[in-house]
């Protein structure tokens, strides 16, 4: 297997603490949110982290679907909306909405287009079977 891209990131202090990439260029505060105990102070949290991460990557999996497909996405978004949740038995767990704005194409396109994203994106296979992750197309009206 070869090897496109690699980094390392060190969390210290936990959810409370620091976040700092190895070239530094991330080195963030985090925060626990008071709906989690905390004092919801200025830093991010992990699942912010998570959402930008996966919206980002789910992005660049629908553009290079649509090369294929030859279609132009024009101005498109993706909204990665993450949950934590707590089931009866105490376990933590992700959920992810993903919300993917294509103006400009019907639903047909847009399906196809984004179930092809979630088949080849890195986060999308990594977290398969693993979390709840529930596609929304959104199209103008």
């Amino acid at each position: 297997m070869k090897t496109l891209y690699k980094t390392s990131v060190t969390a210290s202090g936990a959810r409370a603490g620091n976040i700092k990439s190895e070239d530094d260029k991330i080195n963030m505060q985090l925060s626990i949110p008071k709906s989690m105990g905390g004092d919801g102070g200025d830093g991010t949290n992990p699942e912010q982290l998570f959402g930008g991460a996966y919206s980002a990557c789910f992005g660049s999996a629908l553009l290079a679907v649509a090369k294929d497909h030859k279609v132009t996405l024009g101005n498109f978004t993706v909204t990665a909306n993450i949950s934590l949740t707590k089931s009866e038995e105490g376990d933590l767990n992700l959920k992810a909405v993903m919300d993917c704005y294509l103006p400009g194409h019907d639903i047909e396109t847009g399906e196809k287009l984004v179930n092809a994203a979630h088949e080849i994106c890195p986060f999308s296979r990594a977290t398969r079977d693993n979390i709840d992750v529930t596609l929304n197309l959104l199209l103008d009206e």
